[in-house]
């Protein structure tokens, strides 16, 4: 089937039409009859049984009965009316119930004829009943497709309203297959398809809608998942070869003076193990001559700056200007703060460019950049505007890395004519299976080791009841000198209502805590900069005990006096969020402590979050439980990374072997054919674009 057939609009399967094609646009994103074809069942449902009434027990989750209706009545008032009819077999009968859709049940359903009906069987005073079953005539089942297991499809309220419902998109599906009788261009090799045994492409999207039993099925899905994942790796393994292959690098081939200095010198402290095994990863990067991509992953407070700016330094050692891009304006100043601070000793000329560098000064970085006066820039976007250029740009750390979009990332590439070395880090840990997935492109390195002498935080869970008791404590670490943060959640979807919390907050925090006695301060996104600047000095000085915030905590802010970090609606949060305002605390040598304060009612997704950060303060073993829990699509980062796979079936979580096997598969295949020139592999190149085509991405400048 070529490629123009299944590129048809929805609105001519026949069915379909323009107001219903309109409704799957909106709702499924369903524009073509390709869309439909990969628009995948999320359950399926045994349609092989046929129960009798007197069987029907309350441990069943659905039945499929057969029989006929009688005794019609209608009752209610005109707004809440319901329909009962009773439907038997010759064992029985059960009560069937409407409470919508009735004239289109009156008006379609005969006493006469004989009908299959599928639904939830419940008992309502010690008689089963049906609320709204599924129901055809019985030889129409004749006609159908033979799947003894049906396929279930989601949908939505408003195509439930338009009249699309699960068995309506199965009922263009199989219109869809009637035209396409089995005429699918494949999409794999033929010498995969035998060495796996694999199903056709034809007769594995044949199976996932029409499964003719649970072996069929198993190897349908099989098939597919194995090829979304083959293509993202194919795909990320043959950019990372061509990246090695063709792109020149920058060869720093000296320790110098400004290293051994300060190493030797200004360090005051030993570093970790993890910390000197990256820094050697990263320096045998540096000696290729290819240029380098790496992403460095460390836990909250693993000392990843300090790695950062010792690789700066071997850049500056030889010759070449660095540079650190930040995602907000108070994390670059904390860059700025605490690198200037670190490098006191020595004559390195550092500066800072963000959206409020003021035009004079702006104008005198932008020309020191170009004569090299600046060996260091620190900033924000505002370092990978056009007018921004350096005389020689040899390396390029961006930190938080998720917080940026590809296109921005990629700018940093033009900075020079031959790229600069890349670090970019996280201190959102990624588990392995992501990172091979998201990340599998860029060499990693994980610093997986705390500095000694912390002590781990002791993370509580508490509800409203104990909140006196949390104030006591509170007021007992205040007496010890410690300080406090209370952070509320700021959801995009209700901003005012959490800006709202937060004033709330603020208020009754001030009451519990009241001036002189105690000094509260308010951080918020709403507040200017200046504003919000002075309010974190404040903290920051020790001046005010308390900070009330919203999230623009979660980064940037390095206070080792505070040793309570108050979570509000921690339930709210996920893991990953809970996990980064955590490591807020814990940056000194005293004993820090989380509080995470919820509602006493809470799901049991919310419940396994809670006892995840309670029992554990690893974020790799964290992001693993946040990866189970939410799924790869909605982990922090992803969307941003330029690497999402929108994964129809396949799921990275649940599907690590297959995911093994496919990324094994297409090294293989690029170990034996790096430009994919073989004529066996022309399949792959054609698939590849086609799929490219679709992203709409230049999968060329990614870092």
């Amino acid at each position: 089937m070529n490629e123009d057939f299944l590129g048809s609009d929805i609105k001519f399967l026949t069915g379909v039409g323009p107001k219903k094609a309109e409704l799957l646009n909106k709702e499924l994103n369903i524009f073509k009859f390709e869309d439909l074809l990969y628009y995948f069942p999320f359950k399926y449902t045994d349609r092989s049984k046929i129960y009798k009434i007197s069987e029907i027990n309350e441990e069943m989750p659905y039945v499929q009965l057969k029989g006929k209706f009688f005794s019609f009545i209608l009752s209610g008032e005109k707004n809440s009316q319901r329909l009962n009819a009773e439907f038997f077999d010759e064992t029985g009968s059960i009560e069937i119930v409407w409470f919508q859709g009735i004239k289109f049940v009156k008006d379609k359903i005969k006493k006469d004829k004989e009908y299959i009906i599928f639904g939830k069987p419940t008992v309502y005073r010690d008689k089963f009943n049906i609320a709204h079953p599924e129901i055809e005539e019985a030889e129409s089942q004749n006609t159908k497709i033979n799947a003894a297991l049906q396929a279930d499809y989601n949908t939505t309220e408003k195509l439930k309203k338009g009249f699309i419902l699960s068995k309506n998109i199965l009922s263009f599906q199989d219109t869809l297959f009637k035209v396409i009788n089995g005429r699918i261009t494949e999409t794999l090799p033929d010498y995969l398809l035998q060495k796996f045994k694999f199903l056709s492409l034809s007769q594995s999207l044949f199976n996932i809608h029409f499964p003719q039993d649970v072996d069929k099925l198993k190897a349908a899905r099989y098939r597919i998942k194995f090829e979304e994942l083959f293509y993202s790796q194919l795909k990320i393994l043959k950019i990372k070869n061509n990246r090695n292959q063709n792109t020149v690098g920058f060869i720093f081939k000296k320790i110098g003076d400004n290293f051994n200095n300060f190493y030797n010198n200004n360090l005051k402290f030993e570093l970790t193990n993890a910390q000197k095994k990256v820094l050697k990863e990263i320096r045998a990067d540096f000696l290729k001559g290819k240029q380098s991509n790496r992403l460095l992953q460390g836990d909250v407070g693993s000392g990843k700056t300090i790695v950062a700016l010792l690789s700066m330094l071997i850049a500056i050692d030889n010759g070449f200007q660095a540079c650190l891009m930040a995602p907000t304006e108070i994390l670059a100043q904390q860059h700025f703060i605490s690198i200037t601070e670190f490098l006191k000793e020595l004559n390195i000329n550092i500066a800072i460019l963000t959206g409020s560098t003021k035009t004079k000064a702006r104008r005198l970085i932008h020309e020191q950049l170009l004569n090299a006066e600046i060996q260091i820039l620190i900033g924000t976007h505002a370092l990978i505007e056009d007018v921004v250029q350096f005389k020689n740009l040899g390396l390029a750390i961006i930190d938080e890395q998720h917080r940026f979009g590809v296109a921005q990332r990629a700018k940093i590439w033009t900075k020079n004519e031959i790229p600069p070395h890349v670090i970019v880090m996280t201190a959102t840990p990624i588990p392995r299976t992501l990172a091979m997935t998201v990340y599998g492109d860029l060499e990693v390195s994980v610093i997986n080791e705390l500095p000694p002498g912390r002590k781990p935080i002791k993370t509580i869970h508490a509800t409203d009841a104990k909140r006196l008791r949390i104030f006591q404590f509170l007021k007992e670490q205040i007496a010890l000198g410690r300080q406090i943060y209370i952070v509320y959640p700021l959801i995009k979807e209700s901003e005012t209502l959490d800006y709202k919390d937060l004033e709330d907050g603020y208020e009754s925090i001030s009451r519990a805590f009241p001036s002189p006695q105690y000094a509260v301060s308010i951080v918020h996104g709403q507040m200017k900069n200046e504003e919000k600047e002075k309010a974190m000095q404040l903290f920051v000085k020790g001046i005010t005990h308390i900070m009330v915030a919203t999230t623009v905590i979660e980064v940037g802010v390095n206070v080792p006096n505070a040793s309570v970090m108050i979570i509000e609606s921690a339930e709210r949060f996920g893991l990953s969020q809970l996990h980064q305002l955590r490591g807020r605390v814990g940056r000194g040598a005293d004993q820090s402590y989380c509080v995470l304060m919820t509602s006493y009612k809470l799901s049991k997704e919310a419940k396994q979050r809670i006892f995840t950060m309670v029992n554990s303060n690893d974020g790799f073993e964290i992001a693993e439980a946040d990866l189970k829990l939410r799924g790869p699509g909605d982990i922090d980062g992803i969307a941003q990374s330029g690497l999402g796979f929108n994964f129809r079936i396949a799921n990275i979580v649940k599907d690590q072997q297959i995911l093994q096997l496919a990324r094994n598969t297409a090294n293989d295949i690029l170990d034996d054919d790096p430009e994919l020139q073989k004529p066996e592999n022309q399949i792959l190149i054609k698939q590849m674009r086609k799929l490219r085509r679709s992203e709409n991405i230049e999968w060329t400048k990614i870092s």
